[in-house]
């Protein structure tokens, strides 16, 4: 018994995965990097960290958002309409 075609759909699995695009996180385009920011500022956010959508919520995460009274959270916005769907404390 050869072994060859067993190495040869060993290989095509592995290039086949390798040629799949994983899912992950992603950054904000500036088209709704501006609709967040507008969000932010409109709750009293004036700085942040890092901005992303996270592949498994669907939400966009907002880490380390710092409000004018100095009180940070971590935020969870709407995929839609980016609304704060939840306020973790830090």
């Amino acid at each position: 018994m050869t072994r060859k075609p067993l190495f040869a759909a060993a290989g095509a699995l592995v290039l086949a995965s390798l040629s799949t695009p994983a899912l992950a996180d992603r950054k904000p385009s500036p088209d709704e990097l501006t609709k967040i920011v507008a969000v932010l500022a409109a709750a009293g956010y004036e700085k942040w960290d890092e901005i992303q959508l996270d592949k498994d919520g669907p939400f966009w995460e907002v880490d380390d958002a710092r409000r004018r009274d100095g009180k940070r959270h971590d935020l969870k916005l709407s995929p839609n309409d980016y609304g704060i769907i939840e306020v973790g404390s830090d």
